[in-house]
């Protein structure tokens, strides 16, 4: 499975952007998808994730309400709004089921689950 994520740039503050992910190798199995972000030394944090089993969606605190997380085919994609300085990092797409990710966004503390699929991230930069 190969994830490829696209869409990261500069952005000024109050701006957007859509990220995507494309998803290829084995696409038989119908992963759920998730969007992940890690600012300059911090952790990987989850902020959303599209379940495959009924294509329901769950955000994390950390950006809920400028965010919405959808799924075309093999592609998801990460709308962002009304992004700030803080919201400067390299974004990953993920790829697992359901099962770990529901765990995941229950936990807010650091990743403990290994996930099964990364994409390469893509840098986003919120300038003030």
């Amino acid at each position: 499975v190969q994830l490829v994520e696209s869409g990261g740039g500069l952005v000024q503050v109050g701006g957007s952007l859509r990220l995507s992910c494309v998803i290829s190798g084995d696409t038989v199995h119908n992963y759920a998808r998730a969007w992940f972000r890690q600012r300059p030394g911090g952790e990987r944090k989850g902020l959303a994730f599209i379940r495959s089993s009924d294509g329901s969606t769950r955000y994390s605190d950390s950006m809920k309400g400028r965010i919405t997380i959808s799924k075309d085919k093999n592609t998801v994609y990460l709308q962002m709004n009304n992004l700030n300085p803080e919201d400067t990092a390299v974004y990953y797409c993920a790829a697992d089921s359901d099962l770990i990710f529901d765990l995941v966004f229950a936990d807010p503390g650091p990743l403990a689950y290994n996930i099964g699929y990364w994409g390469q991230g893509t840098q986003v930069t919120v300038s003030s």
